[in-house]
């Protein structure tokens, strides 16, 4: 909420933290949340409207149902061991970062929203592990250059608008000879079709703002790296996310977890008829995307491009 503060007068100030209280008060009634979300819109803007966003719904249920077995593959793939100083970007709650960290690194996991980061530190206390969590943006992070061996991001990153500016603050903060990995949406398949179906009903983005799946074609990753980096291994893999109570559990788990489409449903709630063709399109994308067996749970097989870049 800080940031709403230094952009908002006094009395937008107080408007949009009574606001950012009712949108994270799960108690509040889904009327009052709406119209709070619609309030910090249009007061915040920018960063304070993304972590305003990313904190509503319960990010860190939503990844173990659907992400969180890729951390395990991003830290394999480099080669993150003991003693390796790991910085994970757009972290989340440390789908990556703990992996990491039960691997023997020495990990910071950098988050632009304090929920995500609260919800990591839980889980790795449960774990017994410790972490560094840092409130940190990935187009500016606050660490100095070459501070790391290793610098990742799992599906993180790839949301910041400035393509870019999270390209230029990876390599910087990685030191010489070290290792840069991401894995990211590809612009093909389901994840495409999905952030196609919600961006029909978002408001137009920011000017000059890129779509995430760009980060999943390799002609455009391999633009953003340049010659900063020695080595760019490019693989293509793909994860599967399952409903046990089929396209409409698959379809209310994301309404009840996933920040972006809960914002998105708040800010039409004054227009009841995109709320229910919203309503009917995700469940429409749910049944037709299902890959499981009939009477099996429902199966999502999700595309991405697997980086992994050594700097010079």
């Amino acid at each position: 909420m800080r940031g709403v503060v230094k952009m908002a007068g006094r009395g937008e100030e107080a408007a949009a933290a009574r606001a950012y209280v009712v949108v994270m008060d799960s108690r509040s009634e889904p009327m009052m949340q709406a119209a709070a979300m619609a309030r910090i819109n249009e007061v915040a803007g920018g960063k304070s409207a993304d972590r305003a966003m990313w904190a509503l719904g319960d990010y860190h249920r939503f990844a173990l149902g659907t992400v969180w077995g890729l951390g395990p593959l991003l830290v394999e793939a480099c080669g993150i061991a003991s003693r390796r100083r790991v910085l994970d970007v757009a972290a989340g709650s440390g789908n990556v970062a703990i992996r990491a960290a039960e691997a023997g690194a020495d990990v910071t996991a950098s988050d632009l929203t304090p929920e995500n980061l609260a919800a990591g530190r839980r889980e790795a206390s449960a774990l017994g592990l410790d972490l560094r969590w840092v409130e940190a943006d990935a187009e500016a992070l606050p660490f100095g250059d070459g501070e790391f061996d290793v610098v990742t991001s799992c599906l993180g990153a790839i949301f910041a608008p400035d393509h870019q500016a999270v390209a230029d603050e990876l390599v910087r903060v990685c030191r010489p000879g070290g290792t840069i990995g991401m894995i990211n949406f590809t612009p093909d398949g389901l994840a495409g079709e999905f952030f196609g179906l919600v961006g029909r009903y978002a408001p137009p983005p920011p000017e000059g703002a890129l779509p995430p799946v760009l980060w999943g074609d390799e002609g455009h990753v391999r633009e953003l790296f340049g010659d900063r980096v020695e080595s760019l291994r490019l693989t293509r893999g793909e994860y599967v996310e399952r409903s046990a109570g089929g396209p409409e559990a698959y379809r209310d788990f994301f309404k009840e977890t996933f920040g972006p489409l809960i914002g998105l449903f708040a800010s039409l709630s004054d227009r009841p008829e995109s709320v229910a063709a919203l309503d009917r399109d995700l469940l429409d994308y749910a049944v037709h995307s299902n890959q499981g067996p009939p009477g099996e749970p429902a199966e999502y097989g999700y595309e991405y491009l697997m980086v992994v870049a050594r700097k010079p």
